[in-house]
């Protein structure tokens, strides 16, 4: 018997690619993005979104500062995301900011979750791309 590797998956799959392209695009000309970084960060909104819809805990996620305009944008395309989130999750993932300080153990955790629901996580998006010395780095500066 061999053993198979899993599948990564990857958060613009969730949606039909004539959607992603227009998620992109708006994402790159709302918030100042070149196309394949708005494309990189719809990916992870995306694979962020599902994670928290399909766990249902949202209560112990939040987007990093780079990830957090994905959410904006496809919520700001109402119709398709009510649409999503009602056939993927049956309810609508409500965006409430809260309190919560994006630490690098917030975003370790959050990443850590979105992984193990199999995407592939872009960690310079997370903040969490490089060894930090905490308290010394936030989890959104230069050092992550």
């Amino acid at each position: 018997m061999t053993a198979t590797a899993l599948e990564v998956r990857h958060g613009r799959d969730l949606v039909e690619p004539p959607l992603f392209q227009r998620l992109a695009a708006f994402c790159a000309a709302e918030y100042e993005m070149e196309p394949p970084l708005a494309e990189a960060v719809m990916d992870q909104g995306l694979a962020f979104l599902w994670t928290m819809g399909s766990t249902g805990k949202g209560d112990v996620m939040a987007p990093s500062r780079q990830v957090d305009p994905a959410w904006h944008t496809f919520m700001l395309h109402s119709q398709e995301y009510a649409e999503w989130c009602e056939a993927h999750f049956g309810r609508f993932l409500h965006h409430a900011p809260n309190s919560k300080i994006r630490s690098l153990g917030l975003m370790l955790d959050v990443t850590e979750l979105i992984r193990q629901a199999g995407f592939a996580v872009d960690k310079t998006l997370w903040g969490t791309a490089a060894e930090c010395n905490e308290p010394a780095c936030c989890g959104d500066g230069p050092c992550c």
